[in-house]
């Protein structure tokens, strides 16, 4: 082996910087996808940026296993290469990002080997980039002069070559919804605006983001979002459709139950740095997967754990709620995440593979999961201090998943898991609920199911506590292991008894193939008390019957994509 550290760095930074230039030719071409209305190639091109990372490590990896002749890297030669990177990329403003890949080459050959901060970057050398961006990220507008001559300025900056619906009537929209929205702002003429060189695009819209200061009657600044979702109707013509100027309203649009947003910038890290001034309860971990970044993402995720766990002290305890047969589940009372980890054996009469297991986490986060089904990251030999797990969970991770979890000194070793924001089980938030939560709840449920089925996802085991409920009351869906797409489902109506005996039997007289469903059975067994069944019949009545579920598979069969709007459908505005 003749390869120096310095060869070694920058073959993993020529990697990675091969990625990037990839990542970002897809991100741009997003506003070319918006503008034809080519929604399926938006959905592809975004399944093929999720791709780019593992493809760009793969060839990287396999470039410096030449390097290396087939010979292991020492440990005092990865603290070589490490000094090495550091030197090269020193004055990168994506420093942080070249660090996350250089991690991931690192444990790509040592086979997800000890976490060492000698040979990788377990903690970052860059927490701010070597140097500012050197353009900037935002545009300010001034109102003083003239308000309604800003929104349109706005509006008019992004260059979508597409021919406005009605640009007066939208600007009259925006300035309503803002004095309707915000009765602080007395004199719209002091408002200061700020808004995004980029757009976030994703699904069928495009979002222009900015951020609204204003001055209150003690001199304080108030600071809003201004976030204006712009979409395109039938004949190609653009037109604002509502405006978002809430935290938490903006908190769902950016919810982690979502796809990945479209949006290109050089400086991604002062990106997410104004993202958190509009949302300061989001972690810049979820804020760079939002945009795309979801393997920095894990790498900030992890950094803030480590930091977390060494400035708390509460245990490790096995997540509240009923006991899956595939996954264990724990959680850290003081983290709002859950570590699900999947069992070595499986239950009667779940039929399944660890490895199919695995695939079906990997469809969600290659789908577009419509605000519906949370997103997760995938961690594999992760050591845990053992001391801070309950005496209870480490012995049911022990006893159900032996060749995932393993005592290794004062530390627990669990080989592969998964991180997913923790939500109350809807099952358990329905036991509490007073009328009025319990109806909004289960027409939230069966709204669940019917955007997941639009988007061509069965969830398959339909059942409450596979769902969980947001702080914003929003319900998703968490367990993956029976879902599958619509489209490969055969949904049946129940056969009528030919005899007598077919209608009294208890056993089912009809022959049933593998993806053969039947909805007029979901009325059974998906609720347990008369009145919660009468009252989802009411709102979800056509959910029991198969001819509901064959329709929407004929309108996925004929391209038709659906329409799922991350805000409320009474905040659009009337675009006629």
């Amino acid at each position: 082996m003749d390869s120096t550290p310095k060869d070694l760095a920058a073959t993993i930074a020529t990697g990675f910087e091969s990625y990037r230039e990839r990542f970002q030719a897809i991100t741009r071409a997003a506003i070319d996808h918006f503008a034809a209305g080519d929604w399926a190639a938006a959905h592809a091109h975004s399944a093929q940026r999720l791709a780019t990372h593992a493809n760009h490590l793969q060839r990287t990896v396999a470039e410096v296993g030449e390097q290396l002749q087939g010979d292991a890297i020492p440990h005092s030669l990865w603290a070589d290469t490490r000094a090495a990177y550091v030197s090269l990329i020193a004055s990168e403003y994506n420093a942080e990002l070249y660090e996350t890949f250089y991690n991931s080459v690192h444990r790509a050959i040592t086979e997800d080997g000890p976490v060492n901060d000698d040979e990788m970057f377990v903690s970052t050398e860059f927490p701010a980039p070597p140097h500012p961006p050197t353009e900037p990220i935002l545009d300010v507008y001034d109102m003083a002069d003239d308000v309604v001559g800003c929104v349109r300025a706005i509006l008019k900056s992004f260059d979508f070559k597409l021919e406005w619906q009605n640009l007066d009537r939208d600007v009259g929209n925006v300035l309503r919804s803002l004095a309707e929205e915000r009765g602080e702002i007395r004199n719209p003429r002091l408002l200061n605006v700020e808004i995004l060189k980029s757009v976030f695009f994703r699904n069928k819209g495009a979002y222009v983001i900015g951020r609204l200061s204003y001055p209150d009657q003690f001199g304080e600044q108030l600071v809003w979002p201004f976030v204006l979702p712009l979409l395109k109707d039938h004949q190609g013509k653009l037109y604002v459709d509502t405006l978002v100027c809430d935290e938490d309203e903006l908190s769902v649009v950016f919810s982690f139950t979502r796809a990945y947003f479209m949006v290109h910038t050089d400086y991604p890290h002062a990106l997410v740095d104004f993202l958190q001034t509009l949302l300061p309860r989001k972690t810049r971990s979820e804020l760079y997967a939002s945009i795309g970044l979801h393997k920095h993402g894990k790498t900030v995720f992890y950094r803030d754990f480590v930091a977390h766990l060494e400035r708390t002290d509460d245990k490790f305890i096995v997540a509240p709620g009923i006991k899956g047969m595939v996954m264990t589940v724990f959680s850290l009372p003081s983290m709002q995440i859950v570590f699900k980890v999947i069992k070595d054996e499986f239950a009667p009469p779940k039929n399944i593979t660890h490895q199919q297991v695995k695939d079906k986490y990997h469809v969600v986060k290659r789908h577009d999961r419509v605000g519906r089904m949370a997103d997760t990251q995938e961690f594999e030999n992760m050591l845990f201090p053992r001391h801070r797990f309950d005496a209870e969970l480490e012995a049911e991770l022990l006893e159900v998943a032996p060749s995932s979890v393993a005592v290794v000194g004062d530390s627990l070793l669990i080989k592969h898991l998964y991180t997913e924001r923790l939500m109350t089980p809807l099952n358990l938030f329905i036991e509490t609920a007073d009328q009025e939560q319990l109806r909004e709840a289960l027409d939230e449920y069966g709204n669940a199911i019917k955007q997941l089925a639009a988007a061509n996802i069965f969830p398959g085991d339909m059942l409450l506590k596979n769902f969980g409920i947001t702080r914003h009351g929003r319900v998703v869906f968490y367990d993956y292991d029976e879902i599958s797409y619509l489209t490969d489902v055969n949904f049946r109506a129940i056969p009528e008894p030919r005899t007598p005996e077919e209608e009294m039997s208890a056993e089912v007289w009809y022959t049933v193939a593998p993806q053969d469903v039947f909805p007029e059975e979901f009325r059974r067994f998906l609720f347990g008390r008369r009145a919660i069944k009468q009252l989802f019949t009411q709102m979800h009545g056509d959910l029991f019957d198969p001819e509901y579920w064959q329709g929407l598979q004929n309108n996925i069969n004929e391209g038709q994509v659906m329409d799922v709007f991350p805000y409320r459908r009474k905040k659009r505005f009337a675009n006629v």
